[in-house]
């Protein structure tokens, strides 16, 4: 996006516009992602709001079967780049998809999503992204905590869901307890539910990140 002054409608054209700002600006997986599922056996992944692919680029390198899913063409057609690049290309699937109306048709072994935010309410959209995990599968959230700031030095946009200046807007936050309660406890097992806080460093400024990580293993 162009600045923090621009409003977040979360639809296509503000993430067409916000990876057009972001371009040229790759950053690492979250460090969530290997410490939530090195433990599982690879199978289908989605990655549902993808953005430049970083995740699901690394979940193929550790031999998972992936689906990309994102709204923003742009974006799409950069992680297309970096998985020819990783030589995984193979193990990557890209969809152009609108979230709060896109179905896959399948299930899937393990369902990630990375401070995503369509244009719907953040929870509704959770419960979404439960819905196409498989049984036995794997969900794992990881989202902006409400009442998250931001110690940002020369503010610029371009980690991969953040917003402007790196303070997201408060309906794009949740708390912790809301996300678990969006999991009914005769579906899913909760394995990991925290609050963290981490920092990004960026080439030119350094993100001061708290977040929510939600683990859980659908069991019916």
């Amino acid at each position: 996006m162009k600045g923090p002054q621009m409003t977040h409608t979360f639809d296509k054209q503000y993430w067409e516009q916000h990876w057009n700002s972001a371009a040229g600006q790759p950053t690492p997986p979250n460090p969530y992602l290997a410490e939530q599922t090195g433990g599982l056996t690879p199978g289908s992944a989605l990655d549902a709001g993808c953005g430049e692919g970083t995740e699901a680029i690394w979940l193929a390198a550790q031999g998972w079967q992936v689906t990309g899913a994102d709204i923003s063409a742009q974006a799409l057609e950069e992680a297309s780049k970096r998985a020819a690049g990783a030589a995984v290309a193979d193990r990557v699937r890209w969809v152009e998809a609108d979230l709060t109306t896109w179905e896959p048709g399948s299930r899937f072994d393990l369902v990630v999503t990375n401070y995503a935010h369509p244009a719907m309410p953040q929870l509704d959209f959770y419960r979404r992204a439960a819905g196409w995990v498989a049984e036995g599968g794997t969900l794992l959230i990881v989202g902006h905590l409400h009442g998250h700031t931001s110690d940002v030095r020369h503010p610029a946009p371009g980690h991969s869901h953040e917003h402007g200046a790196g303070q997201p807007p408060e309906h794009a936050t949740v708390t912790l307890a809301d996300t678990v309660a969006v999991l009914d406890a005769d579906r899913w097992r909760i394995e990991t539910a925290e609050e963290r806080h981490r920092t990004l460093q960026m080439p030119d400024r350094e993100l001061a990140l708290s977040d929510l990580v939600v683990r859980a293993v659908r069991i019916g």
